[in-house]
């Protein structure tokens, strides 16, 4: 192989490496300015989109020991990111559903094979801070309980002696401070 050509394929070695997920599409048909409007949405998810050949990225996917992508023909572009996911395959789908381009063809993520509609089930997710802060939700609730429990006889109580209070209908008198011994 060339040295150029190993070189652009060791590229994309390295971005599908340093990427957790990989989506391939076919952008026939998307003008410069959609083009560049899809990078800037991507860019700012933290995914970029690049242009590649059939080739360049099935040596790449065997040279990354990815799994291999059946569906490789025609105009391919790659999305990859170092970021979540979820809001990579977000911005994707709504700009295809905006422009109806690109299409996605497949994907792989935590090197596992995804089809397109498993990318747009991935879209449709939310975001990695909702998952977060709702499994954290989770994690709290049985300590939340525990206080609850543990609080309720002390609670119960309480309220037992306002209600005596409000039955005799005089306020109780705290006792007088005795005077201290000097």
């Amino acid at each position: 192989m060339h040295p150029a050509k190993a070189s652009i394929v060791e590229d994309i070695a390295s971005r599908l490496n340093a990427s957790p997920f990989l989506f391939v599409a076919d952008y026939t048909g998307l003008k410069v300015t959609q083009f560049s409007e899809l990078r800037n949405r991507l860019y700012a998810v933290g995914a970029q989109f690049h242009v590649v050949k059939n080739t360049f990225l099935r040596r790449a996917l065997a040279g990354a020991g990815m799994p291999e992508i059946q569906d490789l023909r025609g105009q391919t572009a790659i999305v990859t990111g170092d970021k979540d996911v979820a809001a990579a395959a977000k911005v994707v789908k709504t700009f295809s559903a905006e422009f109806k381009k690109p299409a996605i063809r497949a994907g792989i993520v935590d090197n596992l094979s995804v089809s397109a509609d498993q990318i747009s089930a991935i879209a449709d997710l939310p975001s990695r801070e909702v998952l977060l802060a709702t499994l954290l939700g989770v994690l709290q609730a049985p300590a939340t309980q525990l206080v609850r429990v543990l609080n309720e006889p002390a609670a119960s109580l309480a309220r037992v002696l306002q209600a005596k209070v409000d039955q005799a209908g005089e306020p109780v008198q705290e006792p007088a401070a005795e005077p201290a011994a000097e």
